[in-house]
């Protein structure tokens, strides 16, 4: 009997060193050199609660601010299971999207990939996603985007715009993810296969991924704004022998004001949490070392709204853009990602929204009547909507 209690307590005892060394393990990560600051969080957890808080879309995430604060512009955590480095630091994120396929891979979560599918393009690596890059690519090139895309996108975006009228009201979220389905999703999709089992299942997971990515720059505050982008469409409006006729790519490339209006609402509006990548080997960067095997998340936001690199960061000002090459990736502006996984569709997106703000601003009159609140968990979410009350002028 007295062995029997005897060999339990031995048993305990080294359960005990044994979960005692992993916990020292586990707040005392190992590292051939110097790790960033910060905190592991609780056992098994770590700080992923706090990570997913829902906050308002106006700053930087307090979970990432609160750090920068505590532990400066480059700090470890644990978020979903992985050892992650958070680096809010440009000159680092730059060097971090320059040694993609080098000393980084692109590395997502489970569950970040269910909505995508395991063989999607952000799943692969090397010359395979180089080549399914170069398809997707081919079909948002400059060239499709002047031809038949910029055309179908016109004809799309004012059928949709007309319906939306006709119904008086309209959720705009919605209604955003139901045009852009109809001209990009359908390139992909023949329509007599839109009905078929798989398809169906895409077009769901697509309404569900893009209620995180609709941003259409609505509700732009101040009539400066408005009526600068106004006076900017009706001016192109008046160079055409027909004023209805289909918007063309010069009149496109004209819009001065409209792309700095673009580039401003996707500097605040960031639509990612973070950029996340895997390091493929010890990587040491401004004194610290990034061990191998552990997770990099890139911070877009800390950089888009930071006062050390723009003037009163969280005032939405297109004129900040004035006379400045627009580029769609720099070390201060990643709305787009950067290096090679810079987004393929990021030319398109701009052309929507031009497309979008072009027939908005010379053909409708709108005002929000519900919704508009913008929340992040951590990505972007509307819990109710964005409803407005829309009339042909």
């Amino acid at each position: 009997m007295w062995g029997g209690a005897i060999l339990i307590c031995v048993v305990a005892l080294l359960l005990l060193r044994k979960f005692s060394r992993w916990l020292h393990n586990w707040y005392n990560p190992k590292c051939n050199g110097q790790l960033p600051p910060g905190s592991m969080g609780l056992p098994f957890i770590g700080e992923t609660i706090e990570f997913f808080t829902p906050h308002s879309l106006n700053d930087i995430p307090p979970f990432i601010s609160k750090r920068m604060q505590r532990y400066g512009a480059v700090f470890r955590t644990s978020l979903v299971g992985q050892k992650v480095i958070v680096s809010t630091d440009p000159e680092i994120n730059y060097e971090i999207f320059q040694q993609e396929n080098k000393s980084f891979l692109l590395s997502y979560t489970e569950s970040f990939l269910e909505i995508f599918g395991q063989e999607s393009l952000v799943k692969h690596h090397g010359m395979l996603h180089k080549y399914l890059k170069n398809l997707v690519l081919h079909l948002v090139s400059p060239e499709n985007l002047k031809g038949s895309l910029l055309a179908e996108m016109d004809k799309a975006t004012r059928k949709h715009l007309n319906s939306w009228a006709i119904l008086g009201t309209m959720d705009v979220k919605e209604g955003s993810s139901e045009m852009i389905l109809e001209y990009f999703a359908k390139k992909l999709i023949d329509y007599d296969e839109m009905n078929t089992s798989p398809n169906k299942k895409l077009i769901h997971n697509f309404h569900a991924f893009m209620d995180g990515l609709i941003s259409f720059p609505l509700n732009i505050p101040g009539f400066a704004y408005h009526a600068c982008l106004q006076k900017e469409h009706e001016a192109i409006i008046k160079t055409r022998d027909y004023k209805d006729s289909q918007l063309t790519w010069k009149e496109y490339k004209s819009m001065t004001f409209t792309h700095m209006v673009i580039n401003e609402t996707v500097r605040l509006a960031n639509i990612v949490p973070g950029i996340f990548r895997k390091a493929l080997t010890d990587v040491e960067m401004k004194g610290y070392t990034i061990p191998a095997g552990w997770s990099v998340m890139v911070v877009p936001a800390a950089v888009h709204l930071s006062p050390g690199k723009y003037d009163d960061p969280l005032q939405f000002n297109p004129w900040r853009w004035e006379g400045k090459e627009l580029h769609l990736g720099s070390k201060t502006f990643m709305a787009f990602g950067g290096g090679i996984r810079l987004c393929v569709g990021a030319d398109f997106a701009k052309l929507q929204m031009a497309i979008f703000i072009h027939h908005m601003v010379t053909k409708y009159r709108w005002r929000v009547i519900k919704g508009g609140d913008i929340v992040r968990k951590p990505g972007l979410m509307f819990p109710n909507g964005l409803h407005i009350k829309i009339y042909e002028k």
